[in-house]
């Protein structure tokens, strides 16, 4: 618990500063972390017997984050396509040398650019919103609480386990109290954030806050899938108490999107 708390103490006024600068720093730091998270996915699959493009999932996933910072979300669509073609052709290529599963390997490689780069750089989307740094700073935050108070809640009062395969550990009562502790300091945050800037209202950061709280959590669930496949407990070892970047963005990378598509309707 010590080294948990001693790098949450480093990491979040960094990650709070980032995303108050925004702009190019925010872009490096979302690009380091995705390509991370991308390394990781590819050593989780590696487990398995598997062999997506590594160096394409890493670089693909930079150059997804680079693309919505420098295109739109339309335009950065043509980099994704390029990628998919790129990776075809690499899988081709690995057949012809002998690789019999190179197709199943085409198919985490493509799945790898969608899920973490694609999905992931909606939290560059996010943040060019106007507003856009009121709305990073709801999100975010809504899933750290959304966790703490799920551990809290499941600690206290779990009795019904919510995916046994998946997740033993995790419990409905767990996941009924994520939602309240989401629904509540989003709405707290929405009224902090908006006596600031008048960018968001309490009703709003509630209402983000429930839907972050309610799926969000699929996020940490699918990652778990992925390693209870690998039989890894974690992503890695990056970061000492935590694991790795993938089991720290899991939930992160539902929130970006979900927060994108909620802002459009709501602001």
């Amino acid at each position: 618990m010590s080294k948990r708390l001693i790098v949450a103490i480093i990491l979040v006024p960094i990650g709070a500063g980032l995303i108050a600068v925004g702009g190019l720093p925010y872009a490096l730091a979302a690009s380091l972390v995705l390509g991370l998270a991308a390394w990781e996915f590819d050593r989780l699959f590696r487990m398995t017997g598997l062999c997506p493009s590594r160096w394409l999932l890493i670089g693909g996933s930079a150059a997804l984050v680079f693309s919505r910072y420098f295109l739109d979300l339309r335009d950065s669509a043509a980099v994704l396509s390029l990628l998919v073609l790129a990776a075809m052709a690499v899988h081709l290529v690995d057949f012809e040398r002998g690789r019999d599963r190179a197709a199943t390997d085409f198919g985490v490689t493509v799945a790898g650019l969608l899920y973490i780069g694609w999905i992931g750089a909606y939290l560059i989307s996010l943040r060019q919103l106007p507003d856009g740094k009121w709305w990073v700073l709801t999100i975010l935050p809504a899933v750290w609480l959304a966790d703490a108070s799920a551990m809290v809640f499941g600690i206290t009062w779990g009795k019904h386990i919510l995916a046994p395969r998946i997740s033993p550990r995790k419990t409905w009562e767990g996941f009924a109290g994520g939602i309240l502790g989401a629904t509540l300091f989003g709405a707290l945050l929405g009224g902090l954030w908006g006596a600031v800037s008048h960018a968001i209202t309490p009703w709003v950061g509630g209402l983000s806050g429930l839907a972050i709280g309610l799926l969000s959590p699929l996020g940490d669930l699918g990652e778990s899938m992925i390693k209870r496949q690998a039989s890894v407990k974690d992503s890695s070892q990056l970061i000492p108490g935590h694991g790795g970047v993938f089991d720290r963005i899991d939930s992160w990378l539902w929130a970006g999107v979900i927060g994108y598509y909620l802002a459009l309707v709501l602001h």
